[in-house]
């Protein structure tokens, strides 16, 4: 017979209002750049960088990965699976600097940028953001938020 996980005071507190409104709005996010990336694959597939096999192929599957990264931080019963989720979908975005990289080198050396700087450098510190907050609200991390041990 499976074992429970353990419970800790902080797997059973209330998740608080905030994480939770943050939670959702990263995960509607997600939701809603996996169906793009299904639906419309051609921008993204045109930022990929030239090294990734299969582009078509890759783009697909992220968008699936966004979904199912999306799904697990919005279903109510499994913290462990919410926190997964988060992991998974910090990893996605470590994953996919690469091809933001890319995107911000094509379009500034094109002869009319189409997005400029205004766009790619707040982009470029939004990624490590992104990041942090999937692990936030994912409850794999409440840094730093989080009470310090021993004070």
């Amino acid at each position: 017979m499976p074992r429970a996980a353990p419970t800790t005071p902080e797997s059973r507190a209330p998740e608080s209002r905030t994480r939770a409104a943050a939670r959702w709005l990263l995960a509607l996010a997600y939701l809603a750049a996996g169906v793009l990336h299904l639906a419309r694959p051609a921008p993204f597939i045109g930022i990929t960088p030239d090294w990734v096999p299969a582009p078509a192929t890759v783009i697909a599957l992220t968008g699936i990965a966004e979904i199912l990264g999306a799904i697990g931080m919005l279903q109510p019963r499994s913290r462990p699976l919410r926190r997964a989720a988060g992991i998974a979908l910090a990893l996605y975005a470590v994953c996919v600097f690469p091809a933001n990289i890319n995107h911000m080198i094509l379009d500034m050396d094109a002869a009319h940028p189409r997005l400029g700087w205004g766009y790619h450098v707040p982009r470029m510190f939004a990624q490590p953001l992104l990041v942090w907050l999937a692990l936030w609200t994912g409850g794999a991390t409440d840094w730093p938020f989080g009470r310090r041990r021993g004070s």
